[in-house]
């Protein structure tokens, strides 16, 4: 049987927000979170450099894409 690790992480956050009583917990828990995956994703581009997959001219390039999704709000207003 195949293990739902999805599964087992959204059982472990309810049990987690259980514990949440206040904003200010809220806070910290969302800063916690985006903390983690911030960090995570520093660890992946160091590992790209390390390995020269990426260097700084590819991250220039990055810094002057615009990545936005146009969702048309503008046009479906009419």
């Amino acid at each position: 049987m195949e293990v739902s690790y999805e599964h087992i992480a959204r059982l472990e956050l309810m049990d987690a927000l259980k514990n949440i009583g206040s904003e200010e917990e809220l806070n910290e828990f969302k800063d916690l979170i985006a903390n983690y995956f911030a960090e995570k994703a520093q660890k992946a581009i160091d590992k790209l450099w390390d390995e020269g997959v990426i260097d700084e001219e590819t991250i220039e390039k990055w810094g002057a894409e615009h990545l936005r999704k146009p969702y048309g709000y503008a046009s479906s207003r009419s």
